[in-house]
C-alpha cells in the first residue's frame, strides 16, 4: 500500500486528545514550521508518542479535512519504522488478499470487507467460497513493543477487542472458520504475544476463543516512507 502523497519528516512536540499531535516540520522550505496533525490511532501509543521523536507526516489538500497533515510513521532512527495509522492494516491486507499473496487466505472466491455479523459487530473480512465454510477474519493493528524484538497486543484496555474475540468464537462454534490476524506495524519485531498485564480481560477472551477453534495468524510488514506492504508470518508466543 503506497502512501497517496510523499511523506515529510517532522519532530513530535506532543500528542493530545488521542487524535491530535503538535509537530515541527524538519525539511524543505517549511522547516521549523509548527502545525497540528491528525493522529489516526485511538490507542495509548505507548512508547511511540514521546516528545522529540522523529515522525513522518502525509500532507493532504483535501478541503473537507480540517488538518493538512496526517501522522503515519515513527522513525526509530536506526533503520526501523512503526506505522501508527490503525486504518492501514485493513487496507494493506485487502491489497494482499486481492493479490492472493497470503497463503492461508488465498483460496476463497469472494472477499467481502466490513460485513455485519453477530449482534452488533462488523467483521473486517468475510471470505466465501462454494467449496468451503465461510471464513471470518478480524485484523488487529499491533504497534506496542516493550522488549527487543517482541510485539504485543493490545497497548491499552480494549473492551471492543474482547467482544470481537467472543464473536469469533461464536462463529467457530457454528462451524465456520474464524481467525484473528495480528498485523505488526513494526519492522523491529520478530515475535508477537499478548500484553496480558495491560488488559487481562482481552487476554482471557482471546484464550477462550482460541480454545474454541479461533485461529491465529501474525503477519509482519515492510515499512518505508513510501509504502507499507505485508511481509512474512511471525511466530506467536502463547
Amino acid at each position: 500500500m503506497r502512501f497517496q502523497t510523499p511523506l515529510v519528516p517532522a519532530r513530535l512536540i506532543r500528542r493530545y486528545k488521542r487524535f491530535l499531535a503538535d509537530v515541527r516540520l524538519e525539511d524543505g522550505p517549511a522547516a521549523g514550521t509548527e502545525l497540528t496533525a491528525h493522529c489516526a490511532n485511538p490507542g495509548s501509543m505507548l512508547g511511540l508518542a514521546d516528545p522529540g521523536m522523529r515522525i513522518w507526516l502525509e500532507p493532504n489538500d483535501d478541503p473537507r479535512k480540517k488538518l493538512s497533515h496526517g501522522w503515519r510513521l515513527v522513525d526509530h532512527e536506526n533503520g526501523h519504522f512503526t506505522g501508527v495509522d490503525t486504518s492501514v492494516p485493513n487496507r494493506a491486507l485487502k491489497e494482499a488478499l486481492l493479490a492472493r499473496s497470503v497463503p492461508d487466505l488465498a483460496d476463497y472466491a469472494e472477499i467481502l470487507p466490513e460485513q455485519r455479523y453477530a449482534e452488533k459487530s462488523r467483521i473486517d473480512f468475510l471470505l466465501r467460497d462454494p467449496a468451503r465454510a465461510d471464513f471470518y477474519v478480524e485484523v488487529k493493528a499491533v504497534t506496542l513493543s516493550r522488549a527487543p524484538g517482541l510485539a504485543e497486543f493490545p497497548d491499552s484496555v480494549t473492551q471492543r477487542g474482547a467482544r470481537h474475540m467472543a464473536d469469533l468464537a461464536a462463529m467457530a462454534r457454528a462451524g465456520h472458520r474464524a481467525m484473528v490476524i495480528f498485523l505488526v506495524q513494526r519492522t523491529d519485531a520478530g515475535r508477537v504475544t499478548l500484553a496480558a498485564d495491560l488488559d487481562p480481560a482481552y487476554a482471557a477472551a482471546f484464550r477462550a476463543a482460541t480454545a474454541q477453534g479461533v485461529e491465529i495468524l501474525c503477519l509482519s510488514t515492510c515499512i518505508t516512507p513510501e509504502e507499507i506492504t505485508i511481509g512474512p508470518p511471525l511466530p506467536f508466543d502463547c
